[in-house]
């Protein structure tokens, strides 16, 4: 177990797969720009992302999320499920999706060793989310994916939803009583300043405050105790039913204090916050003849002077005039 000198605990690890994606999110990457993706060799493979994990497990992680891009549209990924989740140490094993793809996966993704399964989900109107995926989309074909996952056992099945003003907070409380009968899991975000290119600014965030007041006039909620130390959502359970909705409010309300989150880009670059200017090589440690200690010393060394705390201080940076250059959610993996 190692700690950062904020004394956080490194226990998550995310990683990104592709840069590449079926969507054009404006949130994530806006439509309408250029985007110069990783080519096949500069990606990193399923046996030097396995090799990656293997040797850090001794230093505390203990859950793994396999992101993107669009994490489907690699190849062949229930191969790197399959091994993932064969580690001894890893004791959570997930991912996140957009869902356009998880209705054909869904099966295969679970006998690989896939225990659950994140949905992003702006909308439940056909014609707002083709719009915010910057493409012609059903929202029947993300659902389709959805119910295709709760039936073969991906549970539970979270959706994120990622909510800014005038464009789907009008849509909080239909979405909330949609998946509520299902049993699924719903996250509301506010709309982070991730990257460089959402056109992000402090007047567009529907703040957690706000998304919970609206509805409790709907609905009974309790608080529910937060499972471990760096669980990032504020959650909450109907009282009628148990079934759980949680809040992620990076912007109003920070939780940096906590973060154990350890981020590796396709191309393998170490990143310590979502919110990173630059990353830590290792993929060259991984195509050398490094050993695997000194995959740990590098890995102990990037974590133990970790001091990042951006989103605490985001509105002093803001009020300062200083903006910061971002890599890419895309890039970052989310």
């Amino acid at each position: 177990m190692i700690k950062d000198l904020l004394g956080r605990e490194l226990r998550d690890l995310r990683i990104s797969i592709t840069d590449r994606c079926n969507f054009r999110c404006a949130y994530c990457m806006p439509d309408g720009e250029s985007y110069e993706f990783f080519s096949r060799q500069e990606i990193l493979s399923f046996e030097e992302i396995t090799r990656f994990v293997r040797a850090i497990i001794p230093l505390g992680i203990r859950k793994v999320r396999l992101t993107g891009g669009e994490p489907l549209l690699r190849k062949h990924i229930e191969n790197l499920i399959q091994v993932l989740s064969g580690l001894e140490g890893i004791q959570d094993l997930s991912l996140t999706t957009n869902g356009f793809l998880l209705k054909e996966k869904a099966k295969v993704l679970k006998e690989a060793g896939l225990k659950r399964i994140t949905v992003s989900l702006p909308s439940l109107k056909d014609e707002k989310l083709s719009y915010l995926v910057g493409k012609k989309v059903k929202v029947s074909q993300i659902l389709e994916g959805i119910e295709k996952a709760l039936e073969v056992g991906l549970r539970p099945v979270k959706v994120n939803v990622c909510v800014a003003k005038g464009l789907n907070d009008d849509e909080v409380v239909d979405i909330a009583k949609f998946f509520k009968p299902m049993g699924v899991v719903v996250r509301f975000i506010e709309f982070m300043d991730v990257g460089n290119l959402n056109s992000w600014s402090i007047d567009r965030v529907f703040s957690v405050r706000e998304m919970l007041s609206l509805l409790e006039k709907h609905f009974e909620l309790e608080p529910v105790e937060r499972a471990y130390r760096g669980e990032v959502a504020e959650r909450y359970r109907y009282k009628d039913d148990g079934v759980e909705v949680g809040f992620i409010s990076s912007i109003t309300q920070p939780f940096c204090g906590d973060c154990n989150r350890l981020r590796l880009t396709a191309d393998g670059k170490l990143l310590t916050c979502l919110f990173a200017s630059d990353g830590h090589d290792v993929k060259n440690l991984l195509r050398s003849d490094a050993s695997d200690e000194e995959i740990r010393s590098l890995v102990k060394n990037v974590w133990s002077l970790r001091k990042d705390r951006y989103s605490e201080q985001r509105l002093e940076l803001l009020k300062k005039g200083i903006a910061l250059k971002k890599i890419e959610m895309f890039k970052v993996g989310g």
